[in-house]
């Protein structure tokens, strides 16, 4: 029985971030680089999860309806401790401070995706608990030299130098990257299209 040829989807990264373009390349998912522009302001009483959700959800959303033949992947990604979200640093003396926080301690990496196509967005959050090693003051602070906090949630990356910082971590290793995988693939195929390990289709 002849199976006719599935079409090429057209996917749109509603993100500037490297790391979240560097997992779909990984996963073998073409796609363009779209930024959404939206207000990621908390708002009043919000907490982290709604919050993370909305913001991700907004990014689909928002370039779906620009582009509406392609399908729009968005996602946000927070560090919470003590019930405060820690976004990404303003100043270096603003990253320290969180690092310092953070250091000996557990804290949550809360990963928000959507996936927006044909006037329906679909979307999940992955909540990751991480553990940091001890760290003084001048360990600190040279992390903080080195430039890589200053684009991230929380202050560190988990995937550079602040692979070492880390003691233990429960969940899924690329939702604390910025984009779980396993998620994304999940509502990619709910939303009917084809993922089998290339680029996608409908």
């Amino acid at each position: 029985m002849h199976t006719p040829a599935s079409s090429p989807v057209r996917l749109i990264l509603a993100s500037q971030s490297p790391r979240r373009r560097e997992l779909l390349n990984q996963i073998g998912l073409e796609h363009e680089v779209c930024p959404a522009d939206i207000d990621e302001t908390v708002w009043p009483d919000e907490a982290p999860v709604p919050h993370c959700e909305r913001l991700a959800r907004e990014k689909a959303h928002t370039l779906a309806v620009q582009f509406p033949d392609a399908v729009v992947v968005g996602s946000d990604t927070i560090v919470v401790v003590d019930g405060a979200i820690l976004g990404k640093p303003s100043t270096a003396a603003d990253a320290v401070n969180m690092l310092e926080q953070l250091s000996g301690r557990e804290h949550t990496v809360y990963t928000a995706v959507a996936v927006a196509h044909g006037g329906q967005t679909l979307s999940g959050v992955e909540a990751v608990t991480v553990r940091f090693r001890v760290l003084s003051r001048p360990q600190i602070e040279a992390y903080v030299r080195t430039g890589e906090p200053m684009d991230k949630a929380g202050a560190y990356g988990i995937q550079g130098y602040g692979a070492t910082m880390v003691e233990a971590i429960t969940g899924d290793y690329y939702a604390v990257m910025g984009l779980p995988l396993g998620r994304l693939v999940e509502l990619l195929q709910a939303l009917g299209f084809v993922y089998r390990f290339a680029p996608l289709a409908s």
